[in-house]
């Protein structure tokens, strides 16, 4: 049990004597969160527990989290299928922000107030009050949305990371990507839009598709076609007056892949970041010898960016969110309800966006 209090010794000058007093140390609140002790279903594995205070060391921060989102890794991660594997029992939840309640006694560069938010590379977000070292936290403009605050340092962060460290893209060129509707995808549409780029986007067969058609033409979409509106040949006469595109992004896999590849000019490369269809990739030797096609593939977690380059991007990002730019569907849910979200975020009640846990 962690202690409550520190002792001084103090020295009576009257009796030369001494005397033990105590000083309240600093300690956290009692925190709410959800822990998993073992990797299964998320529904069934995941439980509310109370973390107890905790003593803020010199160097450490508390923090009481404002929102966080339910990330598809997040799941992944409970369920024990994602590479990265944190011993169990362990608070869930990757990303989130907060605000700084209190800073241990070697801390200068934030104080209680500032906004701030978590490293996406460590778990402990879904809980009310999180003590972890500073250098853990990264303070932001107070005026940032909180759900775009919450959710920018994976997926936003992700779609510019590919569209700059890939291929060396220049306004009037082309990009061309599946999964479009996803969160990555939507920033990736708005993105290439600021920088004079075309985007061509690839969408699933579904009810609705005109809809979403119309909703990613809005965000700046050049191109956006169903899969099965690419099955035919010489797909490339669909981009019109757009030039053929120098890099493709995949999260699907399969067929959708394959699609992407079909698309690329020359020399062109398909980044992967995603198998949302748990399909392997297959393409033609064509491909590879006649075009010079490369394939990479892509995890953010392992990028290693530099802590200028990662604080640049991410402050990009947010002025961007800030002016209205930068931007996507999220649900709010207050945290008592997180396992309604978490069914929603798992695609069990049909909601298409992205979960927030707000505290």
């Amino acid at each position: 049990m962690l202690s409550q209090h520190s002792l001084l010794v103090v020295p009576l000058c009257h009796d030369k004597q001494t005397s033990v007093l105590n000083f309240p140390a600093i300690v956290s609140p009692p925190s709410t969160a959800i822990v998993y002790d073992q990797h299964g279903p998320p529904d069934t594995v995941t439980r509310v527990t109370e973390i107890p205070p905790m003593e803020i060391d010199e160097n450490y921060v508390c923090v009481r989290m404002l929102a966080a989102p339910i990330n598809p890794a997040d799941i992944n991660r409970i369920e024990g299928v994602y590479p990265v594997r944190p011993s169990v029992p362990v608070v869930g939840g990757w990303e989130g922000v907060g605000e700084v309640h209190s800073v241990g006694s070697a801390v200068e560069a934030l104080s209680p107030g500032d906004l701030v938010i978590h490293s996406a590379y460590l778990p402990g977000t879904w809980q009310t009050y999180v003590v972890q070292d500073q250098s853990l936290w990264y303070k932001i403009d107070k005026t940032t949305p909180i759900e775009y605050a919450a959710t920018i340092s994976v997926n936003p962060l992700s779609a510019l990371r590919m569209l700059e460290d890939f291929v060396d893209l220049k306004p009037g060129d082309t990009i061309v990507q599946n999964g479009a509707t996803s969160i990555v995808g939507q920033c990736v549409i708005q993105l290439a839009r600021v920088r004079g780029i075309h985007s061509v986007n690839i969408i699933r067969d579904k009810p609705g598709s005109d809809e979403i058609k119309e909703k990613l033409t809005k965000l700046g979409a050049d191109k956006v076609f169903t899969e099965s509106e690419l099955e035919v040949k010489g797909v490339k006469s669909l981009l019109g007056d757009i030039p053929e595109p120098r890099l493709g992004l995949n999260c699907v896999g399969g067929n959708a892949a394959t699609m992407v590849v079909k698309f690329l000019k020359q020399g062109g490369s398909m980044v992967t970041y995603g198998g949302m269809s748990k399909k392997p990739i297959t393409i033609s030797t064509t491909y590879f010898i006649f075009k010079n096609i490369s394939l990479k593939g892509y995890w953010l977690q392992e990028k290693n960016l530099d802590e200028t380059q990662y604080r640049c991007s991410i402050d990009y990002l947010l002025a961007l969110a800030r002016a209205g730019i930068l931007k996507y569907e999220m649900e709010m849910v207050p945290f008592k309800d997180f396992h309604t979200a978490l069914e929603r975020a798992m695609g069990k009640q049909g909601s298409r966006r992205k979960q927030i846990l707000k505290f």
